[in-house]
């Protein structure tokens, strides 16, 4: 081995030819290299890792195109992820003036008495919609005449009330038909056992229907007739009513008869307006139906029933 300090001798041709060959070979070789790292950042397959670990140019630029779905996240496969997430709704809250209560009312022309005045009170809540719909001379006795449970079915999902006021009665003291117009049974004096339970379990079937999806019901009961011949036959309808109510302790039964008989029980003429205290007549030229102030004082009792329902659900009035 030479000295560190003698110098080297130069290489022969030969050996100097040959290392140069080699020298050109690692060239060529680092060339094709960094020719191969240019080339795949500029255009290379996408996803690439360089040198440092990080992601090409091309695969980062992929990424900032690729489709995001709803949720925020992204789709490696760049088209639009379709994930269906459950769409969650409040529950109802207590009636307000952005959320009222609805009410209905509905029945034979007793409702179309009060039926208006009912409207003018609740509307002064600020928190109740109201619709009315009612029949003259119509009732549960002939459905061949008009069919009020087929109607209540069809009106009942497109209203969608939260309370219905319902009455019916003042039609009702005949016999009692079928749809096809057969009368079934006789006059209800003349058949009351008979009547009285084909009755009951008419109104309780209207009941049952208004009272689905957790309506209140409000029934309002008929009052008396100054004839006592059709006032006999009229008791035996309302105390059906009642029995009917008594098994749905849902139902909210008025009893209009008490409401608009005198001390000893009998009809009235004259009935005690609670809006002023004073003693006015209160009913229509037929005996039975109620006049205007009768109608009113009336509405007033339903619309204590509601202003109560009102607060059950949460109203603050």
């Amino acid at each position: 081995m030479s000295s560190p300090h003698q110098p080297r001798s130069r290489p022969s041709g030969r050996r100097y030819a040959a290392r140069r060959l080699g020298v050109l070979a690692v060239v060529l070789l680092v060339g094709y290299s960094l020719f191969k790292v240019v080339s795949g950042a500029l255009g290379g397959d996408d996803g690439v890792a360089d040198a440092n670990g990080s992601e090409s140019a091309a695969a980062i630029s992929q990424d900032d195109t690729s489709s995001t779905d709803s949720s925020g996240t992204t789709d490696p496969a760049g088209t639009t992820a379709t994930t269906d997430a459950p769409v969650e709704t409040d529950p109802p809250g207590p009636p307000t003036a952005t959320n009222p209560a609805k009410v209905f009312i509905v029945g034979d022309s007793d409702a179309g008495t009060f039926g208006p005045y009912l409207e003018q009170l609740l509307d002064g809540t600020q928190i109740v919609d109201t619709e009315l719909d009612y029949k003259v001379s119509s009732g549960l006795a002939r459905p061949d005449f008009f069919d009020w449970p087929a109607e209540l079915r069809d009106t009942l999902p497109e209203v969608d009330p939260d309370i219905v006021v319902v009455t019916f009665g003042g039609n009702d003291a005949q016999g009692l038909s079928v749809i096809d117009g057969e009368f079934i049974i006789g006059d209800p004096v003349a058949n009351e056992a008979e009547w009285t339970e084909e009755y009951t379990n008419r109104a309780g079937e209207v009941m049952d229907l208004l009272l689905e999806d957790g309506r209140t019901v409000i029934w309002v009961g008929i009052p008396n007739d100054d004839n006592p011949e059709v006032t006999e036959r009229m008791a035996i309808q309302d105390q059906a009513a009642k029995a009917a109510a008594v098994t749905r302790p849902e139902v909210i039964f008025i009893d209009t008869w008490t409401r608009f008989s005198g001390r000893d029980g009998g009809w009235a003429e004259f009935v005690i307006d609670p809006r002023d205290g004073e003693g006015k007549d209160v009913r229509a030229g037929d005996g039975f139906h109620l006049n205007t102030t009768g109608a009113e004082i009336l509405a007033l009792d339903i619309a204590q029933e509601i202003r109560d329902t009102l607060r059950d659900l949460g109203a603050s009035i």
